[in-house]
């Protein structure tokens, strides 16, 4: 099987270890993976901002560059979600790129649900260590509606405890710009995020969308908490 890997502006410009465990993963499962490598931004922060116009262009190249019939596989919840929600609603006069768009949403897979449904790597007895919570980030599950893929990965990780978190899918606070508009607001939810991790005892806080493991990890530092935040992804490549 052969797939496109998007890789995420925050993974590629800050997290490429994740990139690398993504890797790790789908090539021991046998996928051949295909890195475009004139991929950039999905639009979403534009759009967030409002900026229609930049947020088009954005959009318009990636359907240029995912153009084909390869599955798409995206480690983050937030741009999959920009994809399938709001790529129709940007070229709602464009009856092409209106195409262009369904072509895409209908290859597009989240990772934890690529990897659970596609490649079945829940039933492939990985094994981990330590202690786990998991934080449910609000796109992966709100918009996308993937609740149960991103746990039974975790659980299935033979060797690790894992320990529910409370609240979990209350919002972390990063919500993109909305950290950058509202510090303030976006600091108190990341902080109740933080003592609800503490309050789980685990030394591990999963996620999958860096975005959010970004401002957790913050906020777990200014608690001076060792608790380590890791992309699903590092799990189970760690795990292999």
């Amino acid at each position: 099987m052969r797939i496109q890997l998007f890789s995420t502006c925050l993974v590629d410009s800050l997290y490429p270890e994740v990139g690398d465990a993504i890797l790790r993963i789908l090539k021991k499962f046998g996928v051949d993976v295909s890195f475009p490598k004139n991929q950039t931004c999905c639009g979403q922060p534009a759009f967030n901002a409002g900026y229609r116009a930049e947020a088009k262009a954005a959009a318009e190249h990636f359907l240029s560059v995912f153009s084909g019939s390869d599955p798409i596989v995206i480690p983050s919840g937030s741009c999959a979600a920009m994809i399938k929600r709001h790529y129709l609603e940007l070229f709602h006069d464009n009856q092409r790129l209106q195409e262009s768009t369904k072509n895409i949403v209908n290859r597009l897979y989240e990772l934890s649900q690529f990897l659970v449904h596609v490649l079945h790597v829940h039933e492939a007895n990985l094994r981990g260590t330590g202690k786990v919570t998991y934080h449910s980030s609000c796109h992966l599950t709100r918009v996308l509606n993937i609740r149960e893929e991103p746990l039974l990965l975790l659980e299935a990780l033979g060797g690790i405890e894992f320990i529910p978190l409370p609240d979990t899918t209350r919002c972390c606070g990063f919500g993109g710009i909305f950290m950058a508009k509202l510090p303030e607001i976006s600091m108190a939810i990341a902080d109740e995020k933080a003592d609800k991790i503490i309050s789980t005892d685990a030394n591990i806080v999963a996620g999958a969308d860096s975005g959010c493991l970004m401002n957790i990890a913050d906020a777990l530092k200014k608690k001076d908490s060792h608790i380590t935040t890791r992309h699903i992804a590092q799990l189970l490549a760690e795990g292999l």
